[in-house]
């Protein structure tokens, strides 16, 4: 029997201006946000070649990171979801 997704994640969600650069426009729920996000980790090579979980932040994603040049998967997360309301 397959999971159901939780509503929570599922329900659109208003992105910031700041996220918006990364991830694009428009309301659009949290498994998407994510989704987009990795994809532009990924075009862009912001993964680290030796510790797999560590993202090197390029301009874009340093905003919202709140400043930070490099990040671990788990705390990417906690960052983005401030960016949404």
């Amino acid at each position: 029997m397959p999971r159901k997704p939780n509503p929570a994640f599922m329900k659109p969600m208003k992105v910031s201006a700041t996220l918006a650069k990364v991830v694009g426009n428009g309301p659009m729920p949290r498994t998407e946000v994510i989704k987009k996000l990795w994809g532009y980790i990924k075009r862009h090579g912001l993964q680290d070649k030796v510790n797999k979980r560590m993202i090197n932040a390029d301009a874009a994603l340093k905003d919202v990171f709140g400043g930070k040049g490099k990040v671990s998967m788990f705390e990417m997360t906690k960052m983005v979801f401030r960016h949404l309301s």
